[in-house]
């Protein structure tokens, strides 16, 4: 069998921590920050990680990531 190919936008997406969960950065914070709340801007710093749907989803895109 040949090898299974990463999605290339995944790879430079996401990040696998220790426990097998996916980390990305925060969405809604590249345009239009003014119309942003300044809670929301506080609260969306740093890095997340997805919810269970999305996480598998993307585990699918990331055969050797595991």
């Amino acid at each position: 069998m040949p090898k299974m190919k990463t999605k290339s936008s995944c790879k430079k997406r996401f990040k696998v921590t220790a426990n097998g969960k996916i980390k990305t950065a925060q969405a809604g914070k590249r345009h239009g920050m003014i119309k942003r709340t300044n809670k929301f801007i506080r609260n969306a710093r740093g890095t997340t990680t997805l919810s269970a749907p999305d996480e598998k989803t993307i585990k699918g895109m990331m055969p050797y990531d595991r």
